[in-house]
């Protein structure tokens, strides 16, 4: 015979492990259910691909390769759509700078990806190479039927630091 206080303790237990098991039900939100934009291992990887590969193409003086690297309506600073950034790249000066790009700042946005990278403008024709120039790009990506490319990228100097500020 079950005593009512243990009969009230399984009830009282019933009643816990069902609630537990209806939070887990409405706590778990599929995937698609998720509000905040996710890169994938394999899109970070493309991404930084995307930028390393940038400074190789420029300074290599390939501009069609240059260009792919846009989607085909694609802005650098006021140039806009292919033509416009091959040409970019066919009338640059010969120079001795190699651009030099740090580690880029990558966040899922709803349409793609924003990111921005400090790069480096290093002067290999002095002894020792130089460094005259530093600047910020702004990027912002969007994954296309060849992959990642830079649906807009601007630059600017590089802002101030501040060590109260964060990243986004």
């Amino acid at each position: 015979m079950i005593t009512a206080p243990f009969r009230t303790a399984i009830a009282h237990s019933l009643k816990l492990a069902l609630f537990a098991l209806a939070l887990a039900f409405t706590s778990a939100a599929p995937a698609s259910a998720q509000t905040t934009p996710r890169l994938s291992g394999d899109d970070y990887a493309e991404i930084l691909q995307l930028y390393f590969k940038y400074p190789m193409v420029l300074d290599a003086r390939d501009a069609e390769g240059y260009a792919d690297l846009f989607t085909p309506d694609g802005t650098f600073n006021e140039n806009v759509g292919r033509a416009a950034l091959v040409n970019f790249v066919k009338t640059r000066p010969d120079s001795t700078i190699r651009h030099a790009p740090l580690t880029p700042m990558v966040t899922a946005t709803p349409e793609g990806a924003k990111g921005s990278v400090i790069s480096l403008f290093v002067d290999g024709a002095t002894t020792p190479p130089t460094i005259p120039r530093v600047i910020q790009y702004t990027d912002t990506l969007v994954k296309t039927p060849q992959g990642w490319r830079f649906k807009t990228r601007t630059t600017g100097p590089l802002p101030p630091s501040n060590p109260g500020s964060k990243l986004n």
